[in-house]
């Protein structure tokens, strides 16, 4: 249906958007529950559409920057977009990497013990091995593994909602008619794709197939729609099980547990626990690009074996906070601590300095 160029080009830098903040915490459902369930049915979908907005066109302008400065790793791109404050955003990209991959353990750990009985540990070591072939594997296999799991994805999640609209049509019907948008939606909204954009670093590596403006521009508008689409399927979905599912730790197990139908809940934990590998190798092979970067620079190649190594460390460092904290605390009080940062050295840069420069051509 559509060229390899094509996708590469306008589709796949959305769909590694995707993959990489899913696992962080709104594949699990519990990140929708602390931005936008709380404001109600209407009021959480109008916080997502703010979102979905916002995230396309900050998306656009960074990889029209991105292409402009050639950068693909963060290191090279901050230094054309902060200049010597460029470490700034180094600060905040590793903290919030190190909070990503403590939900994503969590999340492994609970999922496991959940479907097969495990202990913890066990999903977490999976995590590590899993994320540490693909680290160690690079750019090419990262992004077809990245298309084809996005692919399933978006089925699993179409079969979800489906399936909770023909269970709890007539209860998910009668939550929005007795919902108003009210306030705060827009202010959710703005925090969410605050530091959900300010992970698009560490895509840069798909930027080497993007050449024009209109490529650019067009990929960055379409990137945050297909981040946010399944999101609103999750949603509408656990209005079937609302307000009940807002304690839950995992809330769309929750959901598939209500709906008895096992088959779907092991295909969408199976499908789960891929997003979050996606996400682990997502930002860690950010960081391990800007690694790449410094020895791009000497002339050298970056050893796969380093790669494998900062990915372990990482991991197990970012695990230990997981097990000290747990999901839920480190998604309700992290995510907020960071997004205002986000905003002030990366978006705010990104749509004066992007404005500015489109205006000018």
């Amino acid at each position: 249906m559509f060229s390899s160029s094509f996708f590469q080009k306008y589709l796949l830098p959305g769909f590694v958007f995707q993959s990489i903040i899913i696992g962080g915490g709104y594949g699990t459902g519990r990140e929708l529950i602390e931005w936008f369930m709380v404001l109600g049915p209407w009021g959480g979908m109008a916080g997502m559409a703010a979102a979905t907005v916002i995230m396309g066109i900050v998306l656009a302008f960074t990889f029209e920057l991105g292409r402009q400065f050639k950068a693909f790793d963060y290191r090279t791109y901050m230094k054309h977009l902060l200049g010597r404050g460029w470490p700034l955003f180094e600060v905040i990209y590793l903290a919030m990497l190190v909070l990503i991959i403590s939900v994503m353990g969590s999340a492994a750990g609970e999922l496991l013990e959940r479907m097969l009985g495990w202990p913890q540990l066990t999903g977490i070591v999976v995590l590590i091995a899993a994320v540490g072939w693909l680290a160690f594997n690079g750019n090419d296999v990262i992004e077809r593994v990245f298309s084809v799991w996005s692919i399933v994805l978006y089925i699993t999640f179409a079969i979800v909602i489906v399936t909770a609209l023909v269970t709890f049509g007539s209860a998910i019907g009668a939550h929005f008619d007795g919902s108003a948008v009210g306030s705060g939606w827009f202010m959710a909204g703005v925090k969410y794709a605050g530091y959900n954009v300010g992970l698009a670093p560490a895509m840069f590596f798909v930027l080497r197939h993007i050449d024009t403006r209109k490529e650019a521009m067009t990929a960055g508008l379409l990137g945050g729609l297909i981040a946010m689409v399944p999101a609103s399927f999750v949603f509408v979905g656990m209005l079937g099980v609302y307000p009940e599912v807002l304690d839950e730790s995992i809330p769309v197990d929750y959901l598939l547990a209500t709906m008895n139908m096992p088959w779907l809940r092991v295909v969408f934990q199976i499908v789960l626990f891929g997003t979050l590998i996606e996400t682990g190798v997502g930002v860690i092979h950010g960081f391990n690009e800007r690694i790449a970067g410094v020895y791009h620079e000497h002339g050298r190649e970056m050893p796969s074996g380093l790669r494998v190594g900062i990915a372990a460390i990482l991991l197990l460092i970012a695990i230990f906070l997981a097990d000290a904290v747990g999901i839920v605390d480190l998604i309700a009080k992290g995510y907020g601590t960071l997004t205002w940062a986000y905003w002030l050295v990366f978006l705010l840069p990104v749509l004066v300095i992007g404005v500015w420069r489109w205006r000018s051509a």
